[in-house]
């Protein structure tokens, strides 16, 4: 396993394994990986000859007063993961390899970026669509492996696939969580104990509103209310959305019926998380 930290050496091993006829697997990451990027590093392992793991805190998705200069980075423990799972690289750009000076090209999907969390992190999906096209451009892998808690992520860069023609295939991944329920992500790390235990209510309230449609409850204002009393029940919690929205377009439903997510953003203390679940047929 090694680490490269520059474009031009990744394009010149590429080249090589493209030479070799191998498939290409690429599982874009932030960098301080759990067991949920685990999950996607194995996918892709275990469907491709080569995996390629990029660890890059990118800065065009942080907006202001973000959590950019305190974000988890630990790239000795990264290759450790990766290594153990079976990856073949680490791309870890600095910053000014991925972003040249006067760097004047966006990427943007209009509509579905300025939903959900596209509200208050109104820079946020034209930074990661900017990276991952960046990185689709630099490794050209055959897979990607996208973990579905980031479910508009991946609705996101779907879309973008589709209208950019990236000869690519979007691989969604199942949520990993802890054994207490909460879904793991790189930020949890930022949860007191007390706010850890607020943080369950999430899971929680997403378990209850399976139950309620599972037993054929419709109404998706009802199930909203319904969750949000149990996250306002609990300390540390404010809420930034509850919705339940189409697949496809991110749009409010009224009628829970087939190809629906269930969607929230929450403030446990300062740390923002997400959580979801997904009728995808």
């Amino acid at each position: 396993m090694k680490i490269v930290k520059t474009v031009s050496e990744i394009r010149e091993i590429i080249k090589e394994w493209r030479k070799a006829g191998y498939s290409i697997g690429l599982v874009p990451t932030m960098g301080y990986l759990h067991a949920g990027h685990g999950s996607l590093i194995k996918q892709s392992v275990k469907n491709n000859d080569k995996t390629v793991v990029s660890v890059f805190v990118n800065p065009t998705q942080f907006g202001p007063n973000e959590d950019l200069e305190k974000y988890p980075r630990d790239i000795k423990r990264d290759s450790e993961l990766v290594q153990s799972l079976g990856g073949d690289i680490i791309f870890n750009p600095e910053p000014e390899e991925m972003y040249k000076k006067n760097n004047a090209t966006t990427v943007k999907v209009e509509v579905l970026s300025q939903k959900l969390c596209g509200v208050t992190r109104p820079i946020h999906f034209a930074g990661v669509c900017q990276v991952v096209s960046k990185l689709f451009n630099i490794v050209t892998p055959d897979n990607a492996y996208f973990g579905l808690k980031d479910f508009q992520q991946y609705v996101i860069i779907n879309k973008m696939v589709e209208d950019l023609n990236f000869p690519v295939k979007i691989n969604p991944c199942a949520i990993v969580r802890e054994e207490s329920g909460l879904a793991l992500s790189s930020r949890n790390v930022y949860l007191t104990d007390e706010e850890r235990k607020s943080a369950l209510s999430l899971n929680q309230s997403l378990r209850y509103a399976k139950s309620l449609i599972s037993s054929g409850e419709k109404r998706a204002s009802f199930i909203i209310d319904e969750i949000t009393k149990i996250i306002n029940n609990v300390p540390y919690s404010k809420i930034d959305y509850v919705k339940i929205v189409d697949i496809d377009t991110l749009d409010d439903i009224d009628t829970v019926e087939n190809r629906y997510a269930v969607l929230l953003a929450v403030y446990i203390g300062k740390t923002r998380l997400i959580d979801n679940f997904a009728e995808l047929s």
